[in-house]
């Protein structure tokens, strides 16, 4: 006996006894749950691809996100207000992780910070050497130690 006749003949006595299981009067109902597990199976994919489409979604609005407060505090920089170290310190961290995930999706459309990106970089770096960020008033300072 070849193994294609034993899966052949098997495989149509599996069908007679699960209808027969089904047809008993016994509440097991195994072409239902066939049919249940099958659904729910489809179910999961189809939710997986929701999530991910939500993820993917999420994730991009994130990076909207940052590349707007990139170009904002550009902007501010463009009009000559002044900035304390700890606020570029904190455009920084939005540059790193902007480029953090154009990096990883090259698909998305990036070229709208990268002057904006350059320009926050040079500007830090010729206030590093000449060591004149803004400076917090001493009121503040008092304000924030109370």
């Amino acid at each position: 006996m070849s193994m294609q006749d034993i899966i052949t003949n098997g495989g149509g006595g599996l069908a007679i006894i699960m209808t027969l299981v089904q047809i008993s009067p016994l509440k097991v109902n195994p072409w239902t749950a066939l049919a249940k597990a099958i659904g729910r199976a489809m179910g999961i994919e189809a939710i997986e691809k929701k999530l991910d489409a939500h993820i993917t979604m999420d994730d991009r609005r994130n990076a909207d996100g940052h590349r707007a407060r990139i170009l904002h505090f550009n902007n501010e920089l463009l009009r000559d207000l002044p900035h304390t170290k700890e606020e570029f310190t904190e455009a920084l961290s939005e540059i790193d992780a902007y480029e953090a995930y154009c990096i990883c999706h090259p698909e998305y459309p990036n070229n709208r910070a990268t002057l904006a990106i350059e320009n926050i970089r040079e500007t830090y770096m010729e206030r590093l050497k000449r060591r004149d960020f803004l400076q917090e008033s001493s009121e503040a300072r008092r304000e924030r130690e109370t």
